[in-house]
């Protein structure tokens, strides 16, 4: 795939009868470079092979459910360089009570600075997940500042909700798709000022965008429009949702999106197959 002269090959697994996690396979020399979260302690991104890496993406998933278990297995098998979650890492509500059995039973070696009863973790931070609507359930705000299990459980860049892991040959870019963000879900809000900026600055091949709500989806939800940010005028090369559990892969005038949110939780049908706008098709679902 080639996209504005930037090339990466893009792999998406599927996991039968147990959801779907994607595999992306990089070919280059990476570096990278992360802020450290504010208050918490600075836990590094790994270290990635000069050969190149792999990552799995997974979302819908932290239900403690055998299906849960059956992806997270294959993740493990893929031996990936880190995990990125397409939101929705802690249901019902995103409590404390739940958050570990839901995200360190199964992925514990991949978090940094992780403080649960599911191992040791990871000396380094190998873990970027997104914020869903089921994590924000416990989390309050106030004043622009935020607070709850799921910022409390990970230790992550800038303000927890939104944040970017320079990698060298590829930059990942985090956002806060949830409505009540206190920094705005608009494409002129604080949050998608910080993406723009982000991602002119950006020096990497590859500059991927990850959160929860879909701006293009056939799914049972639909699209979420206010999620349609000039991402591809913007500089990114490829966006990730989740909120469906189903999988789907779009094009909008060129530019790749992918929903992916069959990581162990349940199955969707898709319910509005002729509700993308002029210029978008699906071209693959699951």
């Amino acid at each position: 795939m080639v996209v504005r002269s930037k090339q990466m090959v893009l792999v998406l697994l599927l996991a039968l009868g147990a959801g779907l996690s994607g595999l992306a396979s990089l070919r280059a020399t990476a570096s990278h470079t992360a802020a450290p979260a504010l208050g918490q302690p600075f836990v590094a991104p790994p270290s990635l092979p000069a050969a190149g890496f792999q990552f799995a993406v997974i979302g819908d998933y932290g239900s403690n459910s055998a299906g849960e278990g059956q992806v997270a297995a294959l993740v493990a098998g893929w031996n990936p360089a880190f995990v990125v979650t397409t939101g929705d890492n802690n249901y019902p509500k995103g409590a404390a009570k739940t958050i570990d059995r839901n995200i360190g039973r199964y992925y514990s070696a991949f978090i940094g600075n992780y403080q649960g009863q599911y191992g040791s973790g990871s000396a380094t931070n190998r873990f970027w997940p997104s914020l869903g609507n089921h994590d924000w359930s416990s989390i309050k705000c106030s004043n622009g500042s935020c607070s709850g299990p799921y910022l409390n459980y990970f230790t992550l860049p800038g303000n927890e909700r939104y944040y970017d892991v320079d990698m060298g040959l590829m930059h990942l870019f985090v956002v806060n798709s949830i409505d009540s963000e206190p920094h705005g879900r608009a494409a002129s809000s604080v949050q998608a000022n910080w993406l723009r900026s982000g991602l002119a600055a950006s020096q990497a091949c590859f500059d991927v965008v990850v959160f929860h709500h879909p701006p293009y989806s056939t799914g049972s939800h639909g699209s979420d429009v206010k999620m349609r940010w000039p991402f591809a005028a913007w500089g990114a090369e490829v966006v990730m949702n989740g909120h469906e559990h189903s999988y789907e892969r779009l094009d909008a005038a060129g530019m790749p999106y992918f929903v992916n949110g069959l990581g162990g939780k349940s199955k969707y049908k898709f319910g509005n197959i002729n509700a993308l706008p002029a210029g978008v098709t699906s071209q693959g679902a699951l």
